[in-house]
């Protein structure tokens, strides 16, 4: 009898959705306060994950929610660089 492989699940921070892993984006705060993304989702320190859509991401810019999440400042150009990730993974 074989069993299926349990697949991890994440909630994303803007729109409060499960998602599979692999469907979202993580952005990490390291030890440092620096902020980054993490596209491996391996990096350590404090992280949080995004839907893999432009409306998450414009959500979570407008509410400040990555900032609230990770409890520093976060740079306009992460949330440029997010959009620029998604719009290249849709082509």
């Amino acid at each position: 009898m074989a069993t299926q492989k349990k697949i991890p699940l994440r909630k994303c921070v803007a729109t409060g959705e499960m998602k599979p892993k692999k469907e979202m984006i993580r952005i990490v705060r390291s030890k440092d306060g620096e902020v980054s993304i993490d596209l491996k989702g391996k990096q350590s320190g404090r992280g949080a994950y995004l839907s893999k859509d432009k409306e998450a991401i414009l959500l979570a810019k407008k509410k400040n929610i990555l900032a609230n999440h990770l409890e520093t400042s976060i740079d306009e150009t992460i949330y440029d660089e997010l959009l620029r990730l998604i719009e290249r993974e849709n082509l």
